[in-house]
């Protein structure tokens, strides 16, 4: 076997040792089953509630127009982590670049889970997105998280 032969080899056997190290520590670290929204509690929403945005101000006066209380969110703000997992009725893993491009003029935008019990008593939960374009808050899409 000659020198050159010996050096590529060595090489091969040091690059399948570094790739399997990574691949190895890559398998290990995904396997805790966590995800962005692990990181946010829940917040209850009642008549007292100390509202922290707009936003939440929006869900607390519609709630209680519905007569809904209680109203459980987590507000997310502008997590880009958990953007790429929302998947509504117009976006599907969007970036910010794509919300731009979406709605020009846009300013702001933020994501929040929202469940509360209908008249009937089912659990009613979804995720929304919400726009600030222009200074106008608005829903921009409405959908769900991707575990």
């Amino acid at each position: 076997m000659s020198k050159t032969t010996k050096i590529i080899l060595i090489f091969l056997a040091v690059d399948a040792l570094i790739a399997g190290i990574y691949f190895g520590t890559k398998a290990l670290s995904s396997g805790s089953g966590k995800t962005p929204m692990d990181e946010y509690e829940w917040q209850m929403i009642d008549a007292n509630y100390q509202p922290r945005d707009f936003i939440e101000t929006f869900i607390m006066n519609d709630a209680s127009a519905k007569n809904i209380f209680p109203v459980y969110i987590r507000n997310y703000g502008r997590d880009t982590s958990v953007l790429k997992r929302f998947t509504g009725t117009n976006f599907a893993r969007a970036s910010e670049t794509i919300l731009d491009m979406t709605f020009p003029g846009l300013d702001d935008w933020t994501i929040i889970d929202v469940k509360y019990k209908n008249e009937k008593e089912q659990e009613i939960a979804r995720t929304i997105l919400y726009v600030n374009v222009k200074n106008e808050w608005k829903v921009g899409d409405s959908g769900k998280l991707t575990k």
